[in-house]
């Protein structure tokens, strides 16, 4: 174990000593879990996504909510589709759709992160948007991709 000296303001460490009487836990282990829920793990994340996880930690609310709620384009998830479907007809086509797949895993990393952060800010915002756009129920067609990839 590493022992590190911080300095935090006063409000912050009002906060996280808030939480540790909460939950009947000693503060350094509070804040290991609050830094281990907000530095994210980088041993299975492409090389050129690791910058870009890490520095969602500094986005803005709203950045995060956009990250959120991205999507792949409908022509690119039917395009998915049909080259996951049909098979590449090609090396050209194969290429095509790997760069998909990666689009995709890289909309879907940024989508985990960005949920996980803003849960961690106010898990508030998150439910209420749940709440507000429920999943689908079991059984309804999942859309293109989730068809794809299932």
């Amino acid at each position: 174990m590493t022992t590190i000296t911080i300095n935090l303001p006063d409000a912050l460490a009002e906060r996280v000593g808030g939480a540790a009487r909460a939950v009947h836990r000693p503060l350094e282990e509070v804040l290991t879990a609050m830094l281990d829920g907000v530095v994210p793990s980088l041993d299975d994340v492409p090389e050129d996504m690791r910058t870009e996880l890490v520095e969602m930690t500094w986005w803005d609310d709203a950045r995060l909510m956009q990250a959120a709620d991205a999507m792949m384009s409908e022509e690119d998830q039917a395009r998915m589709v049909e080259l996951s479907t049909d098979g590449p007809s090609s090396p050209a086509a194969q290429q095509e759709l790997e760069a998909l797949r990666r689009a995709y895993g890289q909309i879907t990393l940024r989508k985990a992160r960005a949920t996980a952060l803003l849960s961690i800010r106010s898990g508030k915002r998150v439910l209420a948007v749940a709440i507000a756009d429920p999943p689908p129920e079991p059984g309804c067609n999942p859309g293109p991709v989730g068809a794809a990839l299932s």
